[in-house]
């Protein structure tokens, strides 16, 4: 449904003069299991688009951020029936502030737009969505947390 593009993992494609590609990603985050399918992935598309070499480098910093989802990505996804992520902006450098509660947001439902809605699990069928229900028509959807 979205293109790693899209989702903000590319974060370079560099093409050599003898026709090899270097792509560099960032994974969602540092263990996500779909890391070597995303770099399976790329190499064989890239083959096929016909480059010869193909490289692809994972980087972890700048850690991946959800602010990096693309206007057309979180579109895509609100067209799915899932809440894209609030932009969460430049963070402060230093100590994170540890907080117990989960973060007090407005996520409007992808079915019918509003925005009463409640969250059912911290954790969906993914450890970066949580799982939510619209109190106005009911219907249950999941929302990628905001990085």
């Amino acid at each position: 449904m979205l293109t790693l593009a899209d989702l903000g993992v590319i974060r370079g494609v560099e093409v050599d003069e003898d026709g090899g590609v270097r792509v560099t990603i960032t994974p969602t985050y540092s263990g996500c299991p779909a890391l070597e399918v995303m770099r399976d992935d790329l190499r064989a598309a890239l083959h096929e688009a016909g480059y010869a070499r193909v490289e692809v480098r994972t980087v972890f910093s700048p850690p991946w951020s959800t602010d990096w989802i693309s206007e057309t990505g979180r579109l895509t996804l609100a067209a799915h029936g899932i809440a894209p992520p609030q932009r969460v902006g430049p963070r402060a450098p230093g100590p994170v502030p540890l907080t117990l509660a989960p973060p007090a947001v407005t996520v409007h439902c992808p079915q019918c737009g509003s925005p009463a809605t409640e969250e059912l699990s911290r954790f969906g069928a993914t450890a970066c969505t949580a799982l939510r229900r619209c109190t106005a028509c009911r219907e249950p959807f999941e929302h990628v947390k905001e990085i």
